[in-house]
């Protein structure tokens, strides 16, 4: 009794084991490829359970879903001599695991394959481009900060024939040209992510673009100048005219002030002849001679009359004395 129930546990054993070696799944992210003694027989590609021949044959699952390709950045020179790094991406998938087994083997050589491919395209097909072809997509007008800047871009003229998008196309077929649908791989997609001057450019650019607001700020600077010129030149015209005009109007008021005092004297004159001489004498006396004059003068002459009639005031008792007056 024991003999037998150990011969049906040996049995079992071994029927699981074969059964275990002839079943196998497929996830529904995978694909299968059924090998016997390492050579491709068949595929799997519908997810669930599978039979296989047991320890004969050997699965190789490779993914079905959208795999990423990221390439490294390649220095590219534009049609119009511009040294420029550009950077790429894409998306692809396994849709024949047969012919990608036979061809590749594994994934990592799938990406190798698309490295040079891919790389390949991108480098012949920007090269055949000027930069502005790759950099933008539509003669859409862009804005500027400065309408120096502006004015700049329109009198280059730029104009978009092909644009980024219709590029990245051409990239596209040539890869695919170049897959020939060989290697089981489907290329789904590809994209420029990454455009710049290369590192030894860099500074050069920067150069140029600091010289070109250097232009811009010496230009405003010059016309502030010519602005302040003319601004300085009305303030100073404007300045002479009004001092002129008020010269004159000084002048014409003094005139006509001394026209006026020159009037009273007269009419002074007129009426008191003997009081305006004698007023105007001792003007005289006061702006001629201080303490320190000495006069030698003819007792006739007129600037003497006021003085040789001199008299003593009895009853003030003082004297006339020309600094009293």
């Amino acid at each position: 009794m024991k003999k037998i129930i150990i011969i049906i546990l040996i049995a079992v054993g071994i029927l699981a084991i074969i059964l275990k070696s002839a079943l196998y799944t497929v996830d529904e992210r995978l694909q299968a490829v059924i090998t016997q003694f390492g050579k491709p027989v068949r595929t799997a590609r519908d997810p669930g359970l599978h039979v296989k021949t047991p320890f004969i044959q050997d699965i190789r699952y490779f993914n079905k879903r959208l795999l990423n390709w990221d390439g490294e950045i390649s220095d590219i020179l534009t049609r119009d001599k511009e040294n420029i790094g550009v950077g790429s991406w894409g998306r692809w998938k396994i849709v024949d695991p047969l012919k990608f087994y036979t061809s590749l083997g594994i994934e990592a050589r799938g990406q190798g394959l698309l490295d040079e491919v891919i790389e390949s395209a991108v480098k012949n097909v920007v090269s055949s481009y000027p930069l502005k072809e790759v950099l933008r997509n539509t003669n859409r007008k862009l804005e500027y900060t400065t309408k120096e800047l502006e004015e700049a871009e329109e009198t280059k003229k730029v104009l978009i024939k092909m644009g980024r998008d219709k590029i990245t196309g051409e990239i596209l077929a040539m890869a695919r040209r170049a897959l020939e649908d060989r290697y089981g791989i489907d290329l789904v997609d590809v994209r420029i992510k990454y455009i710049n001057y290369v590192e030894a450019v860099i500074p050069k650019i920067y150069d140029r673009m600091r010289s070109e607001r250097i232009r811009i700020a010496n230009k405003y600077e010059s016309e502030g100048r010519r602005e302040e010129a003319e601004i300085l030149g009305s303030m100073k015209r404007e300045l002479e005219r009004i001092e002129s005009e008020g010269y004159r109007t000084a002048e014409e008021i003094r005139g006509q002030a001394d026209a006026e005092a020159i009037k009273i004297y007269a009419e002074a004159y007129t009426k008191a002849p003997e009081l305006y001489s004698f007023l105007k004498t001792l003007e005289t006396y006061k702006s001629t001679i201080s303490d320190q004059s000495r006069l030698i003068l003819n007792t006739d002459g007129e600037y003497f009359k006021y003085l040789k009639n001199f008299k003593k005031d009895d009853n003030a008792h003082e004297e006339w004395s020309l600094e009293q007056n």
